[in-house]
């Protein structure tokens, strides 16, 4: 069915299809919207919608929630998300499925609600205490946030992980066509979860091991769970990079600004390709690497003072010399202000 929709609301639509039946958050700008479908979409199909009287309350209600073996979500912006690590901790270590949605606004503090993309630290490298990881989706989209929140369900439950869909305020804010299928959702069995039957009675969901050698082990699970995740679950979208001299690399909303970019710098004879990471972590590496081998400069575009950035110099290993350029505050590039820029990338290669 194709129609007209709010980014936002997109995610609550794509949850529902992917089996989702509980809710449970604090509205926020700029991802209030999503709070708001829930409230009106989730009890339609015989779920329960929770406003929480804080984002602390949320999260260890999304924790009990997933205990019990549901499908259960929650979304807010930078703030939000700052208040809720601590419970993200927890479910990791607890290894409870679930998916958290930031819509990502500017700080830090309390910052603005205009869009930016300045939490790629607090979501990719983990944001709370201990050793964990979350799998992080980046949709560019209405109709990929649907589609990527359909996936951060399935991911959560197959790695018994939280999931977030990291996404910025003009993404979540923006009006397209979304095209929605239903698909029969077949949840996978969760013998683990507390279900109040006979034989899930037993069960205890918990995150702490007295012992040093038991947390020890479970860390190592841990680890080879993510290691796991790492070689499968990298996800990447090329534009353009068969014949680049220059790549340029973003996520969100600077991607589609920059694919802009790439059709305006082509039109003028310079070979540019665009290189768009979907899945934030597992971060696409060795993919990047490829696609980077046949260019000779690298330029990363952020809503940020670069942090995915480090990311793309880690990957390429200083094999390649790699330019920034970012706008904060709310602020985006513009089309031009990007082919500028890989002008100058071209400029300095010749």
């Amino acid at each position: 069915m194709r129609q007209l929709c709010k980014g936002n609301v997109a995610i609550i639509k794509g949850a529902l299809l992917a089996g989702c039946r509980a809710y449970y958050g604090y509205p926020i700008t700029p991802a209030s919207e999503i709070a708001e479908a829930a409230a009106l979409y989730i009890p339609q199909v015989g779920g329960t919608f929770v406003q929480a009287e804080s984002e602390t309350a949320s999260i260890n209600m999304v924790y009990g929630a997933a205990s019990a073996g549901i499908r259960v979500m929650t979304a807010s912006s930078g703030p939000g998300l700052s208040l809720m690590q601590e419970g993200m901790s927890y479910l990791a270590g607890a290894e409870l499925p679930c998916v958290i949605v930031d819509v990502m606004r500017g700080g830090p503090g309390l910052g603005n609600i205009a869009p930016e993309q300045s939490d790629y630290f607090a979501m990719v490298k983990g944001g709370g205490h201990g050793n964990y990881r979350n799998l992080v989706l980046a949709p560019a989209s209405v109709q990929e946030m649907a589609e990527l929140t359909v996936l951060a369900f399935d991911l959560a439950d197959k790695y018994r992980n939280p999931a977030v869909v990291l996404t910025d305020g003009f993404v979540g804010q923006m009006m397209e066509p979304l095209d929605l299928e239903y698909r029969e959702v077949v949840a996978p069995p969760k013998p683990w979860a507390v279900q109040g039957t006979a034989e899930t009675r037993k069960n205890m969901v918990s995150s702490i091991f007295l012992e040093t050698d038991d947390l020890e082990q479970h860390q190592r699970q841990l680890e080879a769970k993510y290691q796991r995740a790492q070689n499968s679950e990298t996800r990447w979208e090329e534009y353009c990079t068969e014949d680049a001299e220059v790549l340029v690399i973003g996520y969100g909303i600077v991607s589609r600004v920059l694919r802009s970019a790439v059709d305006q710098a082509r039109n003028r004879g310079i070979k540019v390709g665009l290189f768009r990471p979907i899945s934030l972590w597992p971060f696409p590496a060795k993919e990047l690497v490829r696609a980077a081998g046949r260019t000779e400069r690298i330029l990363v575009s952020e809503l940020s003072n670069g942090q995915m950035l480090e990311d793309v110099r880690l990957a390429l290993d200083g094999k390649k010399p790699v330019a920034f350029y970012g706008r904060v505050g709310g602020n985006v590039p513009t089309v031009e202000e990007l082919t500028e820029k890989i002008e100058e990338q071209m400029a300095v290669s010749a």
